[in-house]
């Protein structure tokens, strides 16, 4: 055991640690050190020497400690159009109302705003690192900055007129001066871009956005296979479904990260492994726009890195990782009528450390291990719903909620205490969405 320090920032201790590193040690009654955004100790308490004293201690009060929660896919500013248009088709949804209004209101001033909301709701119920795709990715960044946040953050790329990019012929170019802008700005931000999908982007602008990433190292993001109707163009255009298409023009490596992947069959799947891409689910949003259901269990069988994701809150409509959990254990052992797939343990992995590894960042993050980032949270235990507690990995999956998370740490700064934000003014950031909220509905009404 180390030699006690009085140097620590932050002692976390009264607590069962889930580590979820390789061997998924679980510590009764736990210590955890932090040091300078690290961790630096992770340990039972022993009782024949005093607790580590710190700069900050806190009694998990006999909580669960464990790593943040990832969430491998959002729009963060998408949660002005938050009930906006529900119950409807794809096409419709996106085509009929999100990209007209988005058009109208999408500015650098309204996607801070947004993006100062919605981090605020993922770091209250315990998502410390997200990745994104939009548009005036910059206020984005600014924003996340300000909160505190982890995230990895891809400047919207589309083959029309779009928000903050009006010439088509510059969608890469502004991609590439995001990047340059954000590359070691800051450790929480990762830049990377973000190519809408195979039928809003050609296959020039597919290309070249590829070449940005392989040059800069930077994730490339791209929805993909989302609906019955995406492949079906797809095959009468190029007489390849959507992922074998990809792979026709040189899209798919390591670097991409494709989203949904719900219409995909063996052909595409083997292809994906082969190429060695990462995948993101959004069961929840999936569900809720009748999609589909991505064939998750298939991913991991054939080795795939996969994270989960929620989708924006215009099509969720919450950012709710711990409700995410739940739907996607649930509704596989239904489509598949077996409730041994997806266990409890196998998805709260896909929400940590399987999100790390779709996103890039498993070096830094998705596990308590010493040396890695100091991102946690901790979980009220003491509440009737999750009571009594035989397994913590059940109860974090089907029990519990984002409301549950009482304290989250970020590269080792308390962003929430005792469920309160520490880094921003959310009151006044809700009541000035509020404002924008009425202004987006009466304008619409006319």
């Amino acid at each position: 055991m180390p030699e006690d320090r009085t140097d620590y920032d932050i002692v976390i201790h009264n607590g069962t640690i889930l580590t979820i590193n390789e061997t998924f040690d679980i510590i009764d009654n736990g210590v955890v050190c932090i040091t300078n955004g690290v961790f630096s100790r992770i340990e039972r308490r022993r009782y024949d020497r005093p607790l580590p004293t710190a700069t900050h201690s806190i009694d998990a009060c006999q909580g669960i400690i464990m790593p943040g929660l990832i969430n491998t896919h959002t729009h963060v500013p998408m949660c002005l159009f938050r009930g906006l248009a529900d119950d409807l088709p794809l096409a419709t949804w996106l085509n009929d109302y999100i990209f007209k209004v988005e058009a109208r209101w999408l500015n650098s001033e309204n996607v801070h705003l947004a993006t100062l909301l919605s981090c605020a709701e993922m770091m209250l119920s315990g998502t410390t690192t997200f990745c994104d795709g939009y548009f005036f990715e910059d206020a984005v960044a600014s924003a996340v900055e300000e909160c505190g946040m982890r995230a990895v953050l891809g400047q919207g790329i589309i083959d029309f007129p779009a928000p903050g990019v009006p010439d088509t012929e510059k969608n890469v170019d502004e991609a590439a001066q995001f990047i340059k802008g954000w590359k070691d700005k800051t450790s929480l931000i990762t830049p990377a871009l973000f190519c809408h999908s195979p039928y809003t982007c050609s296959e020039k602008t597919l290309a070249k956005a590829r070449r940005l990433s392989d040059e800069t190292g930077a994730l490339f993001q791209i929805h993909v296979a989302e609906t019955q109707a995406e492949v079906t163009r797809c095959r009468q255009k190029h007489h390849l479904s959507p992922v074998l298409y990809l792979e026709r023009i040189g899209v798919l490596n390591p670097l991409t990260l494709v989203v949904h992947a719900i219409w995909v069959d063996d052909a595409d799947i083997e292809c994906m492994a082969k190429r060695g891409v990462r995948v993101s689910v959004t069961t929840e949003s999936e569900m809720k726009l009748a999609s589909g259901v991505a064939p998750l269990p298939a991913f991991l069988d054939r080795g795939i890195a996969v994270g989960i994701g929620t989708d924006g809150a215009a099509s969720n409509n919450n950012l709710d990782m711990f409700q995410e959990m739940g739907f996607a254990a649930r509704l596989h052992k239904a489509i598949l009528l077996d409730p041994t797939v997806l266990g409890a343990r196998q998805v709260l992995t896909l929400a940590t450390m399987g999100g790390a590894e779709a996103i890039g960042l498993a070096g830094e993050i998705g596990s308590l291990e010493v040396g890695k980032k100091a991102d946690l949270i901790i979980v009220d235990t003491s509440k009737p719903h999750l009571t009594p507690l035989y397994d913590p990995f059940s109860h974090l999956v089907y029990a519990a909620s984002g409301g549950d998370v009482r304290v989250v740490v970020i590269n080792g700064r308390i962003v929430v205490k005792n469920r309160k934000l520490q880094t921003i003014d959310i009151e006044a950031v809700m009541d000035a969405v509020d404002d924008l909220a009425h202004r987006i509905a009466s304008l619409d009404e006319t």
